[in-house]
């Protein structure tokens, strides 16, 4: 079994997905997934922007992609949404709101598009282990292009934000 498989099974079964949802959107994560690609979130999550049309979404954060399939409402058809390289997202951001018990994901694809995803959680700490595994996928990422944070819209990589702040990341190449 490779890498993917065996985080993105537990990673699945943490999120409370059904074994039917999971087949299906498997062979389309696959095609966009490297098998030693280690899953680090998988969750449902709906667009804020577009909440009566369109249909379900599910996510895939793994160290190096992020993925993001739709499953429409009335013929259950799977396409893929999104599928990009944490290093060519840009102005990342995600806001933990535990009073409502969700995540706000936000981020500039390569061809400009702003995707902006809400991420449902079942309880409020719940939230706070997202923000986690969101600050360090994206952090790394940064460290490794080389990103200055610009003052007054970042936080310090190593500090949680606290409730109702956002955690935001301007990226600025360094040269």
């Amino acid at each position: 079994m490779d890498v993917f498989s065996r985080t993105f099974l537990p990673a699945a079964a943490e999120a409370g997905l059904a074994v039917a949802t999971v087949s299906r959107h498997m062979p389309v994560f696959r095609r966009c997934v490297e098998s030693r690609d280690a899953a680090v979130l998988v969750t449902r999550c709906n667009r804020p922007d577009r909440s009566v049309q369109g249909g379900d979404y599910l996510l895939l954060l793994t160290a190096r992609r992020l993925v993001v399939t739709q499953q429409t409402r009335v013929l259950h058809r799977l396409r893929l949404h999104l599928n990009a390289e944490l290093r060519h997202l840009s102005n990342v951001t995600w806001n933990p709101d535990p009073r409502l018990s969700c995540v706000e994901l936000a981020a500039t694809a390569v061809d400009g598009i702003r995707e902006r995803f809400l991420i449902r959680t079942g309880h409020p700490k719940q939230v706070w282990h997202l923000d986690a595994l969101l600050g360090q996928a994206f952090r790394s990422q940064d460290t490794n292009r080389h990103i200055r944070y610009s003052p007054g819209t970042a936080t310090v990589p190593d500090a949680l934000p606290g409730p109702g702040r956002s955690t935001r990341l301007t990226p600025a190449i360094a040269r």
